[in-house]
C-alpha cells in the first residue's frame, strides 16, 4: 500500500521505510519554533532538565511577535527571557524588533522551512509551512523544550484526508474563501487529529499566498496539518527565499503514491466558491458574502499570519484606492514582515491605506488575539482576516469577530458593514 506525503516525511525523519495512520514515531527536527508567549515557557523547562545547551543553535528560531512591541511591563519581562537564553546559546535564527516579522510569515520568508522538512513551533499555526510541501505542526511547549534539547518530537502518525480543487477562484475570491469553506463544511472537528491534503488541477490557479492562508488555517478544521504538493510556483518561491535565506540545504520533494490510503475525499469546483465570513464565534459558522443581511461594524483588521502578505495588502489596497473608510469604522492594517512592510511602503500601498482613513502598524500578533492595537470594547463587531473569532478572542467577551478575506474586510470598511468587494 502506498503512503501520503506526510507518512513519507515522517517516515523519512524517524529513519523507518514506512509509517502508517496511528503509528508512533520519534522523529527528527529541521526545524523548532517559538514565540514571546511560548517560548518562556520552554525555556524554564529546559533550564530544569539540566540541559548544558541546544541541539543545534542553527535550527531553532525565537519570534517575539505577540505582545511585541511590548505592550506593558510582563510582555517586556517574557521578551527578555526570550532575549537573554537567545544571546546564551547563540541562537542564530532570533528575530527582534527592527528585523522581525509574525512568525509564520517571516520563517518562508527567510529561507528557513524548505520542501520535506519537519518543522514543529509552540503556536498551533505552525501548520503554515505545509504551503511549501513540508509537515509543520504546532506543539506544546514541554515539547518544544525537548527539541531543543534533543532534535527530536513524537508523533502519531495521522490519517489524511484528500482535498480535491478543480477549476479556478472568481476574480472576488481567493484562498481563505477556500478554507473557511471547508471548515464551514467540515467543522471545527472535521480533521481532527488528520493531515489535509491540498492536491488537483485547482492548486496550480492558486497563489503562493493563498496556500499559505489555507494551509495556515488547517488547524481551525482540528488538522494535524495541511500540506500542498510542490510544483513550480512552490519551486520559484523556494529559490527566491534560499538566495538570501539563512539555510542552504539540499531539500526533498515527497509526493503522495497513487495508491496512498485516504480517510476521506473531498472535492470543490473553486468557480463555485463565493467570499466566505465566518460568523462569531467559530471558523466553522460560514456563510457566503450573497446569503448576508447588513451586519454594521466598528472595526476592520486586515493582516495576522493569515492574510498579512504582499497579495492581501495589494487586494485590500486596491479595493480601497480613491475612497475613505465609513466615519466611525477603525482599519487597522499591520503587514506581516518588515520586508513586507518595505515592499507595501514603495509599492505606494502603506499610502494608500492611510489616505483611506486606515492606520499602519508595524508587524504584530497583538489584535488577532485581543493583546493590543485594537482590543475591542463590549458589543463592539469587527471584521478580520484573522484565523479565528472565538468568544473574546479580540477584546471583550461581548464583542463580535466576522472572519474573512482581504477584499471583504476593505469592502466593509468602506461601507461600514460587511460588504462584498463588488458592492463599494
Amino acid at each position: 500500500m502506498g503512503m501520503t506525503m506526510t507518512e513519507k516525511i515522517l517516515a523519512a525523519h524517524a529513519g523507518i521505510s514506512e509509517s502508517t495512520p496511528g503509528q508512533l514515531i520519534e522523529a527528527r527536527c529541521d526545524m523548532t519554533l517559538g514565540n514571546d508567549i511560548t517560548a518562556p515557557i520552554a525555556i524554564r523547562e529546559f533550564t530544569r532538565i539540566g540541559v548544558k545547551t541546544v541541539w543545534d543553535a542553527g535550527r531553532i528560531a525565537l519570534v517575539p511577535d505577540h505582545f511585541t512591541p511590548n505592550k506593558d511591563i510582563p510582555s517586556a519581562e517574557q521578551a527578555k527571557i526570550v532575549r537573554d537564553f537567545a544571546k546564551a546559546h547563540d541562537i542564530v535564527n532570533y528575530f527582534e524588533i527592527g528585523e522581525m516579522g509574525i512568525e509564520h510569515a517571516l520563517l518562508p520568508e527567510k529561507g528557513l522551512v524548505l520542501p520535506g522538512d519537519l518543522v514543529i513551533g509552540a503556536d498551533s499555526h505552525t501548520c503554515t509551512y505545509g504551503a511549501l510541501g513540508a509537515f509543520s505542526t504546532g506543539v506544546g511547549s514541554t515539547d518544544f523544550a525537548c527539541a531543543m534539547a534533543t532534535g527530536t518530537c513524537w508523533f502519531r502518525v495521522p490519517e489524511t484526508i484528500l482535498v480535491e480543487l478543480k477549476g479556478s477562484l472568481p476574480d472576488c475570491s481567493c484562498g481563505k474563501d477556500v478554507i473557511l469553506k471547508l471548515i464551514g463544511d467540515i467543522g471545527v472537528d472535521g480533521a481532527r487529529y488528520k493531515s489535509l491534503e491540498f492536491s488537483g488541477q485547482g492548486v496550480s490557479s492558486l497563489s503562493m499566498d493563498g496556500r499559505f492562508t489555507i494551509a495556515n488555517m488547517a488547524i481551525e478544521a482540528g488538522a494535524k496539518n495541511g500540506i500542498f504538493g510542490v510544483d513550480e510556483l512552490t519551486t520559484a518561491y523556494i529559490k527566491e527565499s534560499m538566495e538570501s535565506g539563512l539555510r542552504k540545504d539540499e531539500f526533498t520533494v515527497y509526493e503522495s503514491d497513487p495508491d496512498a490510503r485516504y480517510s476521506r475525499v473531498i472535492t470543490y469546483d473553486l468557480g463555485g466558491i463565493e467570499p466566505q465570513v465566518a460568523f462569531p464565534h467559530l471558523p466553522e459558522n460560514t456563510k457566503g458574502i450573497s446569503e448576508i443581511a447588513e451586519i454594521k461594524i466598528d472595526q476592520v483588521v486586515i493582516g495576522s499570519c493569515t492574510n498579512g502578505r504582499m497579495e492581501d495588502l495589494r487586494t485590500a489596497a486596491a479595493v480601497l484606492k480613491g475612497k475613505r473608510v465609513k466615519r466611525g469604522v477603525r482599519l487597522i492594517v499591520f503587514p506581516a514582515t518588515q520586508k513586507i512592510y518595505l515592499d507595501a511602503l514603495r509599492e505606494g500601498l502603506i499610502e494608500t491605506f492611510v489616505e483611506s482613513g486606515a492606520i499602519v502598524s508595524t508587524p504584530t500578533c497583538g489584535p488577532c488575539l485581543g493583546g493590543h492595537m485594537g482590543v475591542l470594547a463590549a458589543g463592539e463587531k469587527a471584521v478580520a482576516t484573522t484565523n479565528r473569532n472565538f468568544v473574546g478572542r479580540m477584546g471583550h467577551k461581548d464583542s463580535e469577530v466576522y472572519l474573512a478575506s482581504p477584499a471583504v474586510a476593505a469592502a466593509s470598511a468602506l461601507a461600514g458593514k460587511i460588504a462584498s468587494p463588488d458592492s463599494v
